[in-house]
C-alpha cells in the first residue's frame, strides 16, 4: 500500500524543454551538443552547478570559457532558463490532491539560476510567496542539499529524514537513470513519459 509519493519537478510537475536550452546555447556560441547538456549526458559544471558546488558566478564564468565571445550574464541566464515553460493547468490542484491522501514530498535537481526564476515564475503566476512548499510535508532542492539524482544519498536522506517505508512509496521522475537508483534502493516507481498525465498517475498510485 503507497502511503507516500515523492515527487520530481521538471517534466514532472513544471514543463522543461531541453532542446529549447541547448539551441539557445548554440546562439549564442556555444557548440552546446546533447552530450554537453542534455536529459541523460551533460558536461561536469552542470552537475557541480545542480549540486551547489559552484555558484551562479562560478557558473557563468565557466559556460564563457567556452564561447569565444563576450556575454553578459544576462545573455547566459536567458539560454539557460529557455528550457523553463511552467506548470500546466491542473497540477497544482493535483498536487493538493495527492498531499490529501498521501504524505507528499517535492526532490528536484536544481540550481541558483532556474530556482530563482521558478520562485519569481510561481509569484507572478500563481502568487506563491512560499514557493512550492504549501503542496508538499518537505521541498527539496539538490542545489541547496549538496546532493543531487541520480545518487543514493539524496534518497536516502529523505527517506530517513522523514521515516519512510521504501516499501509504502512512490518515486515519480523522468529520468531513467533516477529510476534505476530509486528501485535499487527498493522505492515503488513509475518513470513519467510525455504523454502521461500526472492527475492519472495520483488518481492510481494506491496500485503501484
Amino acid at each position: 500500500m503507497i502511503k507516500n509519493i515523492i515527487f520530481d519537478y521538471g517534466a514532472v510537475i513544471f514543463d522543461i524543454d531541453h532542446q529549447l536550452t541547448i539551441q539557445a546555447f548554440k546562439d549564442i556560441g556555444l557548440q552546446a551538443e546533447n552530450d554537453f547538456f542534455g536529459h541523460l549526458t551533460q558536461n561536469p559544471i552542470f552537475d557541480l552547478f545542480e549540486k551547489g558546488e559552484i555558484s551562479g558566478v562560478e557558473f557563468r564564468n565557466g559556460i564563457r570559457a567556452l564561447i569565444p565571445t563576450l556575454l553578459t550574464d544576462n545573455a547566459i541566464d536567458d539560454a539557460w532558463n529557455k528550457m523553463l515553460l511552467g506548470i500546466p493547468s491542473g497540477n497544482l490542484e493535483t498536487l493538493l490532491l495527492a498531499k490529501n491522501n498521501y504524505r507528499t514530498f517535492l526532490l528536484s535537481n536544481n540550481n541558483a539560476i532556474h530556482y530563482d526564476w521558478i520562485l519569481k515564475y510561481l509569484l507572478a503566476e500563481f502568487q506563491l510567496s512560499n514557493g512550492m512548499a504549501d503542496y508538499f510535508e518537505k521541498d527539496y532542492y539538490s542545489h541547496l542539499m549538496g546532493m543531487r539524482k541520480p545518487n543514493a544519498d539524496i534518497f536516502e536522506f529523505v527517506l530517513q529524514a522523514h521515516d519512510l517505508d521504501k516499501s509504502e512509496t512512490l518515486f515519480i521522475d523522468d529520468s531513467p537513470q533516477h529510476i534505476a537508483t530509486a528501485k535499487q534502493l527498493g522505492l515503488h516507481t513509475h518513470i513519467m513519459l510525455k504523454e502521461d498525465q500526472l492527475l492519472d498517475i495520483v488518481t492510481n498510485a494506491r496500485n503501484f
